[in-house]
Order: C-alpha cells, then structure tokens, then sequence
C-alpha cells in the first residue's frame, strides 16, 4: 500500500503501475475538505516512492466523482474574501502537484464525473471513459465557474470554443460526444474499462503516447491568434449575452477569464480563475443558487424518507376527469409506467384528455426523447372509460374535475363507494379546502389534496395537503407515488390556497392596485420580467391563468383571509372577467392575442383594457422601478412567512422551492425567503413599513420584526 486514507487510496499494481482509487464513505466520491486534503498527502507519496512507473486514477463506486461538496460551501463562502481566495487556491493547487507527476497518469470514467471530478480527470495526461460516464462542468448552476482548473485545461484541451459552450450551458456530454470534441481518448465497455486504461498507460510508459506532450499543451498559453482570439470571445461574449441575460453573472466571469488567460501559462492562468471564482462566490445570484441546490436536496431528502416509510403499494391510478389537466395528470403516470384509468362523463372530455396526452408524446418524439416504443407504451397505460366501475381496482385515485365543491364533493363521494376501502383518494384541487372536501367521505383519513400545477408534463411541484383528518400513511403513500411521476411533492397544510397560491393571490392584489393607481401594466410586466426575473410579469401571468379561474380563486381567498385578501374595488381582473376579456382562453385579457404577418402567435396590449381601467382607476402616471418591485413582491414575501409562521409549510426551504417549481421564481433569486435574506430582514421590515399604509397585504408580522430585531435567519 502505497497510501491509504478515508477517501482514497494508492495501491500498487503489476508492470509498475500505481492505482488511486477513490472509494468514500457514502454513496457517492465528492470534493470535500478532507478527501482534498488525502489527495495532496498521496500526491505526495507517489512523488517519493521510485517504483511507481504511472498512476491510474479511477472509482471503486458506480460513478467517478460527481464534484465538489456544496454542503461546506455556505460555511466557506461566509469567510472573509482573501481567507476564500487562500481556499481555492491551495485547492486547485493540490490538482497541480498531481499533473506535474514525474509519471504519465489516466483517468478512468465511469458515471459521473462532474466539477471537481472532471477537473480531477483533466489533471491527468489520458482520459478513457465507458459507456455510462457523463463529463463537464454544471458549476454554473450555481452561480460559480471550475475552481480547480477547469477554466485553464479543458480550452487547452478542446480549444476555447467549446470548452466555453460547455462550461456557460453547464450541459455535460456523454462518452462519444466528448471523445469527439476531443476531451477524452477512448470510450470502451464498463468491462473493458479498467483493462483498457492500464493497456493505453502502459503504452504511454513504453514511449509509444506523447504524454508529456499533451501535459505541456495543458500548461501553455492557448494556441490563438490575436484574430482568433477576437473571433472567439466576442463569439462566445454575444451567445451568453443572449442566452444568460444580466442577472446570472457566472457565465459571463467564465467567458472574461478564459480570454484574460489566453495569453498565459498554466500558473497565472490559475491565478486568475482563483479571482474569478471568489469574485462570483460574493455575488446574490451565487448564494440564492447554492442555497436552491441545498433547499431541493433537503426536499427531496425528505421526500425520500417519507416515501421509504410508506406502506400502501400504489400499483394503479385512476383520474377522475379527463380534459387538459386530467390528461396531463393520466400521461403523467403512464409515462412513468403506471397504469391509469382516465374517467369522464362526457366522451369529448376523454378525446380531449387523450389528445393531451398524445401532444405531449409527438412533441417528445420531435425532440428525439421520445420513441415510438415509448410513446406506445404510455398510450397503452391509459384507459380513457366512461364507466365509473372501471376504477374499481385502483390503489389512488385522483380528482380533477371543475373547480367547485359541491361538484368536487359529489364526485369524490361517488369514487369513495366505487373503489377498495384501502385505496387512497386526493383531490386535485387548487383553493378548495381540502377539509371541506373531506366532509363528504365516510374515511376522511385516507383523502389529501394533489394539487398539480399546468402544464402538468413541465411542472415539477405537486403540492399534498394534508386535512386535520389526514393520516400520516396516506401522506406517505402519495408522497411515493407523486416521486414515482416523477414530480417534487412538497407537503403543506389545508389552507385557502395551500402555500402557492396563498402567496400569489397578494401579489395579483400588489399589481392590481397598482394599476388602480394609474400604472401601465405593460411597464409593471416589464420590470417584473426583464428587472426582477419572473418568466411573466402579473398581467401576462393573469392572461395565462384566465380571468375567470383568477376571479374565482380571489373569491375563495377573500371568504377563507377576509382580513388581509378582501375584494378589491374596480380590480383590473374583476373589470376584465366582467368584459368577458378571459385572456388566453378567448384571445383578449391584458393583452389580445393573435398571430403576426409571419404566421407567428402575437401579444398586444389592449386598448380595450387601457380604456376600462380609465374610466375605474386614478390618472395614469409612471412608477420607479424600486417601488414597482416592492409593492407587488412585500405582499408575496409577507404572506410567505405567515405561511411558515402558521405551519402551513414545514422550512422556508420547502416555501423556496415551492415557487421555485411552481410559479417560475427566478432562480438567481433563490426563492422568496432567500429573496427577503439577501434583502436582510430589518431593510425587508424597513420597506414594508414604508408601504404599510396601503393595506393589510403590506403590513408584517410581529414575528419578522422579532427575528429582525434579533438577527436571526430562517435558514438557521
């Protein structure tokens, strides 16, 4: 044994050769701290021990090492700058001791080998990779770049090119598509790959591979001419520009360094994605999208546990109501391999929900991540029925029906004397009360919401809400089944709205009276859009929702929080639902909506519109973009922490990701804790004071202004 650590150790083989071989505790090998550290001290000993001929480098796990370990990140990145630059530093400079080795080195990829694993392989001289291994650089997701000298070898590997594609989409590539851009040297059979990398590394300690010289390729300046270096960055300058916008800087820090460092060697090019890399770890957006990664795997973590603990096998679906969300709902557990009877009343109903089903598999088709054996399958899952015994066998059923109660009621009590006295039934409900509901079963115990968001196929939330009479059983069980559909269940408790669209109902209130006020909702939409970040500004998103499901929902928030969610007089979204201006429905809300000149779909702003809200609102006058931003978001952020205060959500984790994957909340943002955090709490307390006389929507907590005063988090 050459070396032997936690994390790793250094064996050695026949013919000479060394092999590391990283095999942490866990599931999985990643860069933490101590696994750095192991490495440097057996880089140390390979150096020292003269027997040792090359070094192979791979993974006694199924993947090679999937990155760094982001969970010492927010720790790390709270350190004072020059104490993170030192980090990083000696970090990327433990991976140097390794490529200046005296002996050729090969990585063998199996897996995963992502960040600091591909950074790891990079620091070797050969790569080989098998048929499963995945390779690049997802730093950006985080709002960081490589810190251990991806930005400095893999354009001097693959050229500036690519290598920059690459590290700004963050889209690994598959063994044959990195072989062919030139970032690997071989793709063999899993079984094969161990043997083959010892073969190409003995070939490279026999002469017969320039090894030296590829290392000496990675720590020269890049091979372009001043013409072709222009070319090439201002190239990859405009595609992030268009592609990455301003708020998520890291791509654009990525681009800067790699041409800061064309001219140099490895050592001073190093230097400067050390910069770099701290200089992005300061930034809102790197913390809001580390916090995202830690926020999802905390909710899937728990999404996990639960679902391990559940009881009920679900081997069956039935929705109740076909339709565009039923077919949705149907498609996404066929696709996932789970039989489905989709029922309805009405024969249309079911072609509409089959044609939902069967749009969303020709789109994937057209995409090549659907075949045709797929698509089969998953139509073959679904068994569209107007016989309501057809459900009889199921395990879960699920409600999708109009949104009203009485119909609701009527239709979960029909399903309740239909199917076994174990089968578990939800409702997919967006604001009715999940108690009132329950009142119409004889088992309430076994019946919860599931809430799924449109377009059920693209968005990842499903709200579970669990009633006062829900079992923890039945929570367990749906929690599995919404994994096995491959969404994100979070859990919340029964309130009007749940948690999504609690929170969203005062920042509909925020934007309409603005508009009351005399704002152009074109310029409230984009602020909201191209300042703040959300996908749709509020006039937009209104449109989408339709006028008449907005009205309803306002409706039911107002009878449920009459204290805060009041009707409001001469609402824009009343006047419109009373104009029968339903939005994207019938083409007319907001905004009409057609097709231009060149056959593509248009979106218009509405005189229409503009005239009914004159003759109901006060003059029409310009508003400063700061001020736009907080009188639509405060009431957001302030219903978001009456929600965690009252238990609604279990962590302003899961409130995070909940609008993360439910309503589009700008990533670089972190969500709408994370939002008012980056804001500090007593600025956040500071601004809706400034705001309170408007209403209750802007008037906060006495418990935010307790965790502001006592400086606390709620991410403690």
């Amino acid at each position: 044994m050459v070396y032997e650590g936690k994390s790793l150790s250094v064996t050695m083989t026949d013919g000479g050769i060394a092999e590391l071989v990283f095999d942490a505790p866990g599931s999985v090998n990643k860069f933490d701290q101590q696994t750095i550290s192991e490495l440097d001290q057996a880089n140390a000993a390979i150096k020292d021990n003269s027997n040792i001929k090359g070094v192979l480098v791979r993974s006694a796990k199924s993947s090679f090492i999937v990155g760094a370990d982001i969970t010492e990140f927010t720790d790390l990145f709270s350190l004072p700058e020059p104490e993170v630059l030192a980090w990083v530093a000696k970090t990327s400079q433990v991976f140097d001791h390794f490529e200046d080795l005296p002996v050729p080195t090969i990585c063998a990829i199996n897996g995963f080998a992502l960040g600091g694993g591909f950074e790891m392989s990079l620091a070797c001289d050969l790569r080989l990779a098998d048929e499963t291994a995945q390779v690049g650089f997802p730093e950006v997701s985080l709002g960081l770049m490589p810190g251990f000298g991806g930005t400095v070898r893999l354009p001097r590997v693959i050229g500036a090119d690519n290598a920059l594609q690459w590290m700004t989409t963050g889209k690994p590539r598959k063994g044959q598509q990195a072989l062919a851009e030139g970032a690997i040297q071989g793709v063999v059979a899993a079984q094969q790959l161990h043997e083959g990398a010892r073969t190409m590394l003995l070939s490279a300690i026999n002469g017969k591979l320039d090894w030296q010289g590829r290392r000496e390729q990675k720590k020269a300046p890049l091979k372009l001419n001043k013409n072709e270096a222009t070319m090439s960055f201002s190239t990859a300058a405009a595609m992030v520009a268009a592609q990455a916008g301003r708020h998520y800087p890291a791509p654009h820090k990525m681009v800067e360094t790699v041409q800061k460092a064309a001219r140099s060697g490895r050592n001073e090019a190093l230097k400067l994605e050390n910069e770099g890399f701290v200089a992005l770890s300061r930034t809102n957006a790197c913390k809001a999208q580390v916090g995202i990664f830690l926020a999802d795997q905390a909710v899937k973590g728990k999404g996990k546990k639960l679902a391990k603990s559940a009881a009920r096998v679900i081997r069956q679906h039935a929705v109740l109501g076909a339709g565009i969300m039923g077919g949705g709902i149907a498609y996404q557990g066929a696709i996932n391999g789970v039989p489905t009877v989709m029922r309805d009343i009405a024969q249309p109903a079911l072609d509409l929900g089959l044609n939902e089903a069967s749009k969303i598999l020709v789109k994937g088709m057209e995409r090549g991540k659907v075949d045709a054996k797929k698509m089969a399958t998953t139509l073959n899952n679904i068994t569209p029925t107007l016989d309501l015994k057809a459900i009889a066998n199921a395990d879960l059923v699920i409600e999708a029906v109009v949104e009203n109660p009485k119909v609701k009621a009527a239709v979960l009590k029909e399903a309740e004397d239909t199917v076994s006295e174990d089968a578990i039934i939800c409702s997919n409900t967006s604001t009715i009360s999940i108690d009132l509901l329950a009142e119409s079963l004889r088992k309430p115990e076994r019946f919860c919401g599931m809430h799924f968001f449109n377009p059920v196929h693209k968005m990842p939330l499903v709200e579970v809400i669990r009633g006062k009479a829900t079992s923890d059983a039945t929570i367990a069980a749906v929690v599995s089944a919404t994994l096995k559909m491959g969404k994100t269940p979070i859990v919340v408790n029964d309130c009007p709205g749940f948690l999504v669209n609690r929170v969203l109902f005062p920042y509909f209130a925020g934007f309409s009276k603005l508009v009351i006020d005399g704002a152009d909702f074109t310029a409230i939409d984009k602020v909201m859009e191209k300042v703040f970040g959300w996908p749709m500004g509020p006039a937009y998103l209104l449109d989408v929702v339709g006028m008449d499901t907005a009205e309803h929902a306002a409706g039911v928030m107002s009878n449920g929080i009459p204290q805060r969610m009041q009707k409001i007089d001469n609402d824009p979204v009343t006047l419109l639902y009373s104009s029968s201006r339903l939005g994207q429905k019938n083409a007319k809300g907001f905004y009409n909506y057609g097709i231009d000149k060149r056959g593509r779909p248009s979106k218009v702003p509405a005189d229409e519109a503009y005239a009914l809200f004159a003759s109901h609102g006060g003059a029409k006058r310009e508003f400063d973009t700061q001020e736009i931003i907080a009188r639509v978001m405060i009431p957001m952020a302030n219903e978001a922490i009456r929600c965690l205060e009252e238990g609604i959500v279990g962590s302003a984790a899961e409130a995070d990701m909940a609008l993360l994957y439910g309503l589009g909340f700008p990533p670089f943002r972190g969500g709408i804790f994370r939002y008012i955090e980056t804001m500090g709490l007593a600025n956040f307390v500071a601004l809706a004071d400034k705001y309170a006389s408007l209403g209750p929507i802007y008037q906060i907590s006495d418990g935010v202004r307790e965790m502001a005063a006592s400086n606390k988090s709620y991410f403690a």
